[in-house]
Order: C-alpha cells, then sequence, then structure tokens
C-alpha cells in the first residue's frame, strides 16, 4: 500500500464529495481543470458509445450498462437504436415475462380484491406495493426501455395515486392500459385513462350524477391532463362535469364500471371553443367528442410539448422547442412518436447533457443495473419481505418517494430541483455504498464479488478506475474520477492491484461507490 494520507469523510462520500455537491445534483459536468500527476490512465475495453449517443441513451432508459450499449452499437447507434425501440412489440422481453408471476394479487379481478382486503386476508396497500415493485424491476429487467420510460410519464402525468383505499381495486389494469397507448397517440390515451373506473373512482366521478355533478374530474382534466390553468372558466369546469356524467363504477359492492345512460345530464353544453346540444340520453359519444377537442387543442400541445422537455430536456426548455414540439403534435393527430424523434433531434436536447438529475425511482434502479446485481423470485410470507425484490421498494422510498405514490393529482414532479436536496443526496450515497459492498438486500441477489471487478489478474489502479468507469458510468476515467478514488481508498494511481490486494479485499465497495455518487450516475 503506498503511504496516502488517510481518507477524510469528503473524501469517503466520493465523487459527489470530490467534486461538490452543487457538481454532483447542481450544473453541467465541467471538464478537468488540471491533468499532471492525475492524467487518467486507459483500459482497452469494448468499444464506448459516443457522448451524443450516451445522452440519448441516458435519458431514454433506465441506467446505461455494458450490455445496453451493446445493444445500440448492434443496432447502429443510438438513433438507429431509439427508432428501434418506438415498436416494443418487435422486441422480445423474456426477463420481464414472469415477472407479473411473482406478486399473486396483480392479476385478480376488483372484486376479488375488495374481497380480500375487506375479509383482512390481503390488504389494498400490500397490493399496490406489489405493483410498485412490480414496475421497478421491468425498469431494472426489461428490454422495452424506451416504452417504460414513457409509461412512467404518463402515468405520473394522467395520475391515480396506488395510494387510496377505493382505487387499488382497478389500479393495476390502468397502468396496464398506460403502457398499451404510452406510444400510440394522446388523444386515445386521453380517452382510455378520463373512462377508465380506476380514474373514474379516484376523482369521484363514479358517484356523480344529473341531479349533483361532481366537478372533481372535470377540473383535472382542463387543468391537469389537458389545456391548463387560465384557460378555462368555473362555467367550463360545470359544462365539463356535465359531459361526464353517466360514467360510473359500483362503489363499495362489484366494483363493476358501467355507464348510465339514466344519469348523463342533457341540455347544451359550452367548454370553451367546444359545444354541443347534449340531447341524446347516452352521453359516451359526447365525451369522445369532448375529449378529441381537448387533446387537439393548440394549449394542450403547449402543455404536453412542455412537460415533455422539462423531463427530458431541460427544467427551463427554451420556448422555441416547446413551440416546435406542439407543432409537430398538433399535425401528426398528437401522435406521440413523432414528437419524440423530434425531440432527441432538435439542438436543444443535444446541447441539455448532464443538465437532468436522476429521481428516486430512477436512481435505485440504475443502481441495480450498473452493478449488475440479480434478483430472484421471492417467497411468500415474512421470508420473502428480505428479497430484493421487495426490498427494491424500501429503498426507493428512502430516497424521496416510490412510484405512482404521489399525494396530489398531479403527479410525480419531472424537473431536476425537485430532487436536488442534500437530504436526498445523502440518501443516494447511502444507498450506493450499501449495495456496492452487497450488504443490504443480501436474500435473493446476486452480486458481484470483488475479485470479479478486475479485468485481469494484475492491473494498475489508475487503470482499474478506467476500467470501473466503463462498467459503471459507460465513459472514460477523468483526472478529477482519479483523484476521488484514490483518496477514497488509499491507494496511489500506479499501485499494482490484485485479487489478493487490501483493496480488494476490504475497499472495493469505497471505490465502487465513488464512481456511483459521481455527477456522471446522479445525473442521466
Amino acid at each position: 500500500m503506498s503511504s496516502l494520507p488517510a481518507p477524510t469523510r469528503r473524501s469517503l462520500l466520493g465523487g459527489a464529495g470530490a467534486l461538490g455537491v452543487a457538481g454532483a445534483l447542481g450544473g453541467a459536468v465541467a471538464a478537468p481543470a488540471h491533468a499532471g500527476p492525475w492524467t487518467p490512465a486507459r483500459f482497452k475495453g469494448a468499444k464506448l458509445l459516443a457522448a451524443p449517443d450516451r445522452h440519448l441513451v441516458g435519458r431514454f432508459s433506465y441506467g446505461l450498462t455494458p450490455a445496453l450499449a451493446a445493444q445500440v452499437r448492434r443496432r447502429g447507434g443510438a438513433r438507429r437504436w431509439f427508432e428501434w425501440q418506438l415498436a416494443p412489440g418487435r422486441i422480445p422481453d423474456p426477463a420481464v415475462g414472469s415477472l407479473r408471476t411473482w406478486w399473486s394479487g396483480l392479476d385478480r379481478g376488483a372484486q376479488e380484491l375488495w374481497s380480500r382486503q375487506t375479509s383482512e386476508i390481503e390488504y389494498g396497500w400490500a397490493v399496490m406495493e406489489d405493483y410498485q415493485r412490480y414496475v421497478l424491476l421491468r425498469r431494472t429487467r426489461g428490454q422495452h426501455q424506451v416504452l417504460e420510460v414513457m409509461t412512467e410519464f404518463w402515468e405520473n402525468h394522467l395520475h391515480v395515486p396506488v395510494n387510496g383505499d377505493a382505487q387499488f381495486t382497478h389500479r393495476v389494469p390502468y397502468g396496464d392500459l398506460v403502457r398499451r397507448h404510452a406510444l400510440g397517440t394522446y388523444e386515445d390515451l386521453l380517452r382510455e385513462t378520463i373512462t377508465h373506473p380506476a380514474m373514474l373512482v379516484y376523482l369521484n366521478q363514479a358517484v356523480s350524477t344529473k341531479r349533483r355533478p361532481n366537478e372533481n374530474l372535470a377540473r383535472e382534466l382542463l387543468e391537469l391532463h389537458t389545456v391548463g390553468r387560465g384557460r378555462f372558466t368555473e362555467d367550463d369546469v360545470k359544462s365539463s362535469a356535465r359531459i361526464l356524467t353517466g360514467w360510473s363504477v359500483d362503489l363499495w359492492r362489484t366494483w363493476r364500471a358501467s355507464y348510465q345512460p339514466e344519469q348523463h345530464w342533457t341540455g347544451p353544453v359550452r367548454v370553451m371553443g367546444f359545444h354541443d346540444a347534449n340531447a341524446a340520453a347516452d352521453g359516451r359519444e359526447l365525451t369522445h367528442r369532448y375529449l378529441r377537442y381537448l387533446a387537439r387543442h393548440p394549449a394542450t400541445a403547449q402543455r404536453i410539448a412542455r412537460k415533455l422537455a422539462c423531463k427530458f430536456v431541460r427544467d427551463d426548455p427554451p420556448q422555441s422547442l416547446v413551440d416546435h414540439l406542439a407543432g409537430v403534435y398538433l399535425a401528426h393527430d398528437t401522435a406521440i412518436k413523432p414528437v419524440l424523434r423530434a425531440l432527441v433531434a432538435h439542438r436543444a436536447f443535444r446541447a441539455s447533457a448532464g443538465l437532468k438529475v436522476k429521481d428516486p425511482g430512477e436512481d435505485a434502479v440504475s443502481t441495480y443495473r450498473a452493478l449488475r446485481v440479480a434478483i430472484a423470485r421471492p417467497p411468500e410470507g415474512e421470508r420473502g419481505e428480505q428479497y430484493a425484490a421487495n426490498a427494491i421498494l424500501w429503498q426507493t422510498a428512502a430516497l424521496g418517494t416510490t412510484p405512482f405514490e404521489w399525494p396530489r393529482a398531479d403527479g410525480q414532479p419531472v424537473d431536476s430541483a425537485s430532487w436536488s436536496s442534500p437530504s436526498r443526496m445523502i440518501a443516494s450515497f447511502e444507498l450506493h455504498y450499501t449495495m456496492s459492498g452487497g450488504w443490504w438486500p443480501t436474500a435473493g441477489t446476486g452480486y458481484r464479488r470483488p475479485g470479479q471487478w478486475l479485468p485481469r489478474r494484475r492491473i494498475r489502479f489508475d487503470v482499474l478506475v478506467d476500467h470501473l468507469c466503463q462498467q459503471l458510468l459507460g465513459r472514460r476515467s477523468t483526472a478529477t474520477l482519479l483523484k476521488a478514488c484514490s483518496e477514497a481508498v488509499g491507494v496511489g494511481r500506479r499501485e499494482v492491484i490484485t485479487r489478493e490486494h487490501d483493496l480488494v479485499r476490504w475497499s472495493m465497495p469505497r471505490l465502487l461507490t465513488t464512481l456511483l455518487d459521481s455527477p456522471y450516475h446522479l445525473r442521466k
């Protein structure tokens, strides 16, 4: 071992500590300001993705891995990979096929779920936790990375929280529906979600009648799902509520969804530029015409375009980008794929590398992917709670939130600022360190042994750091990363590492977490 000074708490926090809190979760990653003694070495591994390709794949996946990079290269680059991903039906996904069966409640019907809750056999919150685990593992293991990213986006935009005593009965099929339409048209997605029993229950449309129209869904449809605040009046909300009467769910009994023409309010309605005589007792076609109008409204186009730009480009996207995406959205009859193609081709997207912070779910999932942790099917009962397939939900919760648990109707934020607090950062450090050491979870997992991170029997430390940067971050080492790693484990940059070295025996978790704590992992 070299005679370097003992690591400080700052250096043990890894790259984020060495590079600074602001650098890890704040602005763009700066290039090393010096070289000299910390000039990084180079390990000849597999060909790396170019920076633009790495940027695109990082934004539209749950973490770049060597396997994903190889897939991108086989497809001819990130843009061709992206186009291939836009047709997920053609991409086999065997690793996801059996996941549904890991938690038995996910395919039970609404009435059975309610019966099991009232009989205290299985509570709704437990089923919803299993659903959250299911989606986290889909993101971890699945080949349909773009589809999963877009499913999460829309499931938050058209938000139905999992933490509810009623809507849980229909919440799993609701997520399935969003996934089916996530790369289709927004018009179809809006129509199917707004009339889905999970949404009807959550926003009280299930109890709306012609004598007492409930305005909750009517208002959120306008304010959150389509045109946005300031575009409508209270009279518009009232007409919106009247249009939606008739859609119903048999609450607290069969939980069957139906349309009841006898409960549909009839008479002239007007919402902004939409007006209809509304003379028919059956208002389903009226609902569809109304939702078609909202989906194709220019204000909806602007709202969808801005939210996509905030999610995938930067928190403050240029108006020129928003206008361009909104124009593509309207020109293609609300089709989602053309908008995504326009987004990734825009200069604002290309210039936004390093400007988005991973949210809690993205951090947890990408850490599992980077460390290549194998996850086994958990057994039933209390013993299964310690398995990684279940514990991943608690790990994500420790970072700030879990999938689809945002308590308000506006859904989980897509901006970076919401996930850039010091407490979030410290929680991420803890996650990275415990997983780098393979300390928790331990049941139902397959962690790589420390020696397996060495590409050969003898390797110089600075070359090893470059190899690990390629494996964990998909990029080359930098002077700053090399220095941070050296300080974290107390090893000189030219020291030779073998499987018997103290670094491998005791300090490999510190080395791995130094890279995972860096901006290159914390951001996407």
